[in-house]
């Protein structure tokens, strides 16, 4: 188990930095450095391995460039060869595909479909680092909705909008739970979606004695 830095970890924030240098997440000026760095300390906090914090840090890159098509070859060269083929495979495990097995292209609905059946396949490493995402992305919105008067204007930048969102996260968590993985960081990942449910409750039933 990792308990702490190493040069690979250093060289993965660098290179996540390095790619979405000029790039912020979701409308927001929070660099997705910031991002991978927070996934790290989440997986480190929880004694995950160093291959599985890794992955969580270039876990955003790899999505990025599933998104640009990235042959399997170009991948290898970019990431496989600097940090490792199992680095790669659990990020991409963690990332949306564009298209099926088939090649088919995938609608916006059916690479969220995609991405839960093959998170109820995936290993526990890419399960950690999803769970590990999910709850730093989730975090994000409750501090921003904190920090705002306007809740629109958080809510705008996710385009399923409100509702969808949040129940995103609560399908996400069920397929983990459904799939026998009740590894300890699954309660605080509980606890994070259950907030932000929360926030769909009438404001005149927000008390219970």
């Amino acid at each position: 188990m990792l308990h702490g830095y190493s040069d690979r970890i250093n060289h993965a924030l660098a290179f996540a930095a390095k790619h979405n240098d000029r790039e912020v997440r979701k409308n927001m000026r929070l660099p997705y450095g910031t991002h991978a760095a927070n996934i790290a300390i989440i997986l480190t906090a929880y004694g995950q391995a160093e291959d599985t914090v890794v992955a969580g840090i270039l876990q955003e890159v790899v999505a990025d460039f599933v998104r640009d098509r990235y042959t399997r070859e170009m991948l290898d060269q970019r990431i496989a060869d600097k940090f490792g083929a199992s680095a790669l495979e659990t990020a991409l495990a963690v990332s949306m595909r564009l298209t099926d097995d088939d090649g088919v292209e995938l609608s916006p609905e059916e690479r969220r479909d995609d991405f839960l059946a093959r998170i109820g396949q995936a290993s526990s490493a890419a399960r950690w680092v999803c769970a590990a995402d999910a709850i730093h992305s989730a975090s994000t919105i409750l501090a921003d909705l904190k920090r705002t008067i306007d809740p629109d204007s958080v809510w705008g930048r996710y385009h399923l909008g409100r509702s969808g969102t949040i129940r995103w996260y609560r399908r996400l968590y069920e397929r983990l739970l459904a799939e026998g993985f009740d590894a300890a960081i699954m309660p605080e990942l509980a606890g994070v979606v259950e907030s932000l449910e929360r926030l769909e409750q009438p404001h005149n039933s927000t008390s219970k004695i």
